[in-house]
């Protein structure tokens, strides 16, 4: 017989507890627990409907069968790069994002283009009709795109049993309701639960499972951390409502490298990969100013040139203002103390603006050059010389540090047009092999400053 019984779960880490906690003893947090009514079976386990369970046994791993599984192409480059490749069968993907991003009208393209392949779309918040207008605005190419609008876990499993998909979308992780729990849609329990069945279904079937979650006004996906724990990857949908590009991040793979990007353009008529960002991430000006720099960057194996925007004025007012859009703050703030203390640039009483141009965020030390050159830029009112560029880290010291893949970075910055670039005198690099390009090395940012502006 089945048995209810009353549990408390912590809202940020799941930590279960038969009474109410004050400090989470798993995550460290205050008030975060939550009242909750479970139902569990005799042995208080469940196993979906139509799954069969597989007695295993230990292996020593030299006996277990090495195989290169083929991953589904999902006929999206800039997806395919953050997944690794493709879906591997038998993952189960989740992906995030805020309101509106797009994380639907990613899955439902995908879904419609890919012919030859039979997608089961299962959709908790629209309805049929919704879907349709969507799905008339992208464009139908596959007819094997099954819709099917539904919560209850159980039903989609034997639905996913019946059809034999090629892979599996479900929007939202958070409107699915287990039978086997007894509380609201998107809370701990059914959240956790809900994703252990798809999770057990994915990993029997073989048919790989790809989940759309909501996130919170902190910008964490909503549920316990342990659902980020539970699937094989975690991808971030992030952009800015004011610009038309949107980030595709992965958080976590472990099918590939978890550094990778994707960029796309939303359009009328859905997401158009970027496959060269460096060209639209550059500001297109006819006279040249003070304070813009080219940032040689890399994210994951993918070299870009973005561009660096420093905006510096006397304080207006009694306390100098600090702000940064696309750049940590803190690492701002220590590259302004550099310049003071080891180039003897005043930068204490001088408002400081920063802004990495198209809407990115950039997180790879290698801009620490361009920055710093773009703030003395600003400060002394002189436009940086054109088609330059700059692939460096900074220190403490004012030394300028060696960064890895420079070779990488010079070949983008020479395929774009550009005529010289700055790299750490550190840096080792092998035999020149870039002729069109002039690589100009330097060792502190004292040098860089008398190079720049003599």
């Amino acid at each position: 017989m089945a048995k209810t019984k009353t549990l408390f779960f912590c809202r940020n880490c799941g930590h279960e507890s038969p009474k109410w906690l004050g400090k989470c003893p798993g995550c460290g947090e205050w008030n975060t627990f939550a009242e909750e009514t479970v139902v569990t079976g005799k042995s208080g386990k469940t196993t979906p409907l139509g799954l069969v369970q597989r007695m295993e046994v230990p292996t020593p791993v030299q006996e277990i069968e090495s195989s290169n599984e083929k991953r589904l192409d999902t006929g999206m480059a800039e997806l395919n790069r953050v997944l690794g490749g493709g879906l591997v069968p038998g993952s189960l993907v989740l992906i995030g994002g805020e309101p509106g991003i797009g994380k639907s009208t990613l899955m439902l393209q995908v879904s419609l283009n890919l012919e030859g392949k039979k997608i089961l779309y299962v959709s908790g918040e629209e309805s049929r009709q919704q879907i349709r207008m969507r799905a008339d605005r992208i464009g139908i190419r596959n007819e094997n795109c099954l819709i099917y609008t539904e919560v209850s876990t159980s039903a989609i499993t034997q639905q996913v049993l019946a059809v034999q998909p090629d892979f599996v979308v479900v929007d939202s992780i958070q409107t699915l309701q287990s039978e086997q729990i007894e509380a609201t849609a998107g809370s701990i329990t059914q959240i956790r639960e809900s994703a252990a069945e798809l999770n057990r279904l994915a990993k029997s079937s073989q048919i790989p499972v790809v989940l759309i979650g909501h996130i919170t006004k902190d910008g964490v996906i909503a549920g316990p951390k342990i659902l980020e724990h539970m699937v094989d990857t975690v991808i971030q949908f992030e952009g800015d409502r004011h610009y038309g590009f949107r980030i595709l991040r992965a958080i976590k793979n472990r099918f590939g490298p978890a550094s990778e990007l994707g960029i796309f353009e939303m359009l009328h008529n859905g997401l158009r990969e970027v496959t060269n960002p460096s060209e639209l991430l550059l500001s297109q000006r006819e006279n040249p100013v003070s304070g813009a720099s080219i940032a040689a960057m890399i994210e994951g194996l993918r070299p870009m040139m973005v561009e660096t925007q420093a905006l510096v004025g006397q304080a207006a007012y009694g306390t100098p203002q600090r702000s940064v859009t696309g750049y940590d703050l803190r690492r701002l703030n220590m590259l302004l103390a550099v310049l003071e203390k080891r180039s003897g640039l005043r930068m204490g009483s001088k408002d400081v603006f920063l802004n990495i141009a198209g809407g990115l965020r950039v997180d790879d030390p290698a801009i620490d050059l361009a920055v710093v050159a773009a703030l003395v830029s600003s400060a002394n009112d002189i436009p940086l010389p054109e088609k330059t560029a700059f692939a460096a880290e900074v220190g403490l010291s004012g030394e300028v540090r060696a960064v890895n893949r420079v070779d990488a970075r010079i070949s983008e910055a020479a395929r774009l047009g550009f005529e010289e670039i700055y790299i750490s005198r550190f840096n080792q690099r092998g035999p020149s092999k870039h002729e069109n390009i002039r690589v100009v090395t330097v060792g502190d940012v004292n040098e860089l400053i008398g190079k720049l502006f003599g």
